[in-house]
């Protein structure tokens, strides 16, 4: 693995981990809540609608608006570098 590809993979997980909670917050997963009219309200109302009224723990939409208002956990972290370091090596193989 040479240099730019390290440089590439590690630009990647990074600009994700920084970059994760100003997505989320722009897509509608406030610190408030989710926003009227987001996308992110879009999601909810689906989810909703498919379960009966209700958003089940655990779902897409529960996780993401955890973390919009909390954070992103050690694990998800982790994940969302993974899948940025990813994104990075693709790019320069690509």
């Amino acid at each position: 693995m040479g240099l730019l590809t390290f440089a590439a993979v590690a630009a990647g997980a990074g600009g994700a981990v920084v970059g994760a909670p100003f997505i989320l917050g722009a897509i509608g997963f406030t610190s408030a809540g989710i926003a009227a009219g987001s996308y992110a309200a879009g999601m909810m109302s689906s989810a909703a609608i498919a379960n009966g009224g209700g958003v089940v723990a655990g779902s897409l939409v529960a996780v993401l608006q955890s973390a919009g208002m909390a954070g992103l956990s050690g694990t998800a972290t982790a994940a969302v570098a993974s899948a940025g370091g990813t994104a990075g090596l693709l790019a320069v193989l690509i």
